[in-house]
């Protein structure tokens, strides 16, 4: 049987050298373009005959629509209303990445590591670049509550430093360990039910159970990753 960590592997489809720097066309490199396709495609034909009264491909966008609309307004204020199409992307791309993984055969993107940092970076540096255009030098009392005594700042400073400094980690890390590790049982249990034949009935039951589990953990994680982005805003926006 093969080894359930194979699925991770990253294979190089069309070989590209930029200057001693190996920017090769992968499979990973695939499936994100296929998210970025699928997500275009979804909202350009829902809404290419945008009717009054909304059919169902058309209400699904504008659910999606309305519901980054409400989290960005419910958990990062209305002054970040501006941000939407940075976190609609967002939350579409990894939303269709986790689920294009999903498909047998197909390659989970968000269960890479360096892909899921990337876009906690991107975040990151996002935020706090809003937080230092707005409020310049005072973005730094961020990391010291207000009314506390300062001789408690030399333990409180750098524990709220270290605090900021782990975000992009923490945000990376839950993605891509619930991914990886929502696929690897799927494939340890698909391995038991080809070795057991028709005694593999209680493993397939086991896969389908899941399998639904990872469509909604797969809902959850885009979610989780969205509205994250949208409390880091809130505080680089109000520094609290």
């Amino acid at each position: 049987m093969a080894s359930p960590l194979e699925q991770f592997e990253i294979h190089t489809l069309a070989p590209i050298d930029v200057g001693g720097i190996n920017a090769s066309f992968t499979n990973s490199s695939l499936f994100m373009a296929v998210a970025v396709v699928a997500v275009t495609a979804f909202l350009v034909l829902g809404m290419r005959k945008a009717a009054l009264v909304p059919g169902r491909w058309q209400s699904m966008a504008e659910i999606l629509y309305d519901f980054v609309t409400g989290m960005i307004r419910d958990n990062a204020g209305h002054d970040a209303k501006r941000f939407f199409p940075f976190v609609f992307t967002l939350f579409m791309f990894i939303l269709f990445a986790n689920l294009i993984g999903l498909i047998p055969g197909a390659f989970a993107v968000t269960s890479h590591i360096i892909v899921t940092f990337a876009l906690a970076a991107v975040v990151f540096l996002g935020v706090t670049l809003v937080a230092l255009f707005k409020h310049g030098f005072k973005f730094f009392t961020y990391f010291l509550p207000p009314d506390t005594p300062l001789y408690m700042a030399p333990l409180l400073v750098p524990i709220e430093i270290i605090s900021y400094l782990a975000r992009p980690v923490t945000l990376s890390l839950r993605l891509f360990a619930n991914m990886m590790a929502g696929h690897t049982m799927l494939h340890v249990f698909a391995g038991f039910v080809i070795l057991l034949g028709l005694f593999g009935v209680a493993p397939l039951a086991v896969i389908v159970a899941l399998y639904v589990l990872e469509l909604l953990v797969a809902l959850l994680q885009a979610y989780v990753f969205a509205i994250l982005t949208c409390l880091y805003l809130h505080d680089a926006l109000h520094l609290h």
